[in-house]
């Protein structure tokens, strides 16, 4: 544990998002006045204890550029106070126990203990799209050509699990000896504009390679899924840091959801979704954006009558390829499905 010196703990003025009225958070009706923080919290539940858009936190806290790049800094056991008068919350005390008759606030050097980052809450609760982050999810079609495969296996069968022996060609030993096992999946095309976006890379699970060669020799540490000689190969990713910041994105984005992770027609809370906006279209890891159901078709004198669309909840981008994105349902009213539409909020 280390000793640092602040001037001001968490106490800045709101400088990166000055003038930005759709950045302001209303408060919740029934906002404590205070909350201590306990393991297994994150920025976004906190936040939403206290206002109606939690993901607008780093608006609430009153970050600027440099300590949003670093928002490792509220730990389990700190008090969380609100101030109602200007809408954000502050750490360690109440705004109002340092104000003079002025209404100025009196700083004064203090120590602050540090914990190791490892301890502090995170952002997003991380546990669901850890696994994620470090596998193939999108593959393009040219890509498949010449992959790596797996081509056989000792005894004469075709699927193998873990602590099986398999073979593999098309390796290089300068890429390591841990190689991901994928089968390619659907196709995901944009359902606007019919373009062929990527195909979806069904994670296997892993094979670490201890003779490389024209038939390279490895062993299955890990199965996900039943795998067949025939699948088909991948050197690990370098994992997405876990450092995410809610924000609107900086561009109008109209995206739909073209795929529910796991094969399924619906999305509730804590579900994976893909989208067929990418980084081309300007999105961005830790964009939010607000998920719309389809109105309902009802009728009016004999007439089929198209409702509105209805906002239905938040959803969380946190992996986001050329075309495509994986974006985590943080909270919905009814189910996500496919076809529904996603936007800057």
């Amino acid at each position: 544990m280390r000793k640092i010196i602040s001037l001001f703990c968490f106490l800045l003025p709101v400088l990166a998002f000055a003038g930005q009225s759709d950045n302001t958070a209303q408060i919740r009706s029934d906002a404590p006045d205070q909350y201590t923080v306990v393991k297994g919290d994150t920025l976004w539940d906190i936040s939403g204890k206290f206002f109606k858009d939690p993901w607008k936190w780093p608006h609430i806290w009153g970050m600027n550029k440099e300590t949003i790049a670093n928002p490792h800094w509220i730990y389990p056991g700190q008090t969380i106070f609100l101030d109602r008068e200007h809408g954000s919350l502050s750490i360690g005390r109440s705004l109002d126990s340092g104000m003079n008759a002025d209404n100025v606030v009196r700083l004064s050097p203090e120590i602050i203990s540090e914990k190791g980052r490892q301890d502090a809450i995170p952002s997003i609760a991380s546990k669901v799209i850890e696994p994620f982050l470090s596998q193939p999810l999108v593959i393009s079609n040219e890509s498949l050509v010449g992959s790596p495969k797996l081509v056989g296996v000792p005894e004469e069968r075709v699927i193998v699990g873990p602590g099986d022996v398999v073979y593999a060609t098309g390796l290089s030993e300068n890429q390591g000896k841990v190689w991901q096992v994928f089968r390619p999946g659907k196709i995901f095309t944009d359902p606007d504009t019919s373009e062929v976006l990527g195909r979806e890379a069904v994670y296997l699970g892993s094979i670490e390679i201890n003779k490389f060669d024209h038939v390279s020799t490895g062993v299955v540490t890990d199965a996900k899924q039943e795998i067949n000689v025939g699948d088909l190969l991948v050197a690990p990713s370098a994992p997405t840091p876990l450092t995410y910041l809610p924000r609107a994105p900086e561009t109008k984005i109209n995206a739909t959801v073209i795929s529910i992770y796991g094969g399924v027609t619906q999305a509730g809370q804590d579900s994976i979704i893909t989208l067929n906006k990418g980084a081309r279209d300007g999105l961005q890891n830790g964009n939010v954006l607000a998920v719309y159901s389809k109105g309902r078709i009802v009728n009016d004198d004999g007439k089929a009558l198209q409702l509105p669309d209805v906002r239905s909840g938040l959803i969380f981008v946190f992996r986001v390829f050329d075309k495509v994105s994986y974006a985590l349902v943080m909270n919905t009213r009814m189910p996500v499905q496919l076809m529904d539409k996603a936007s800057t909020p």
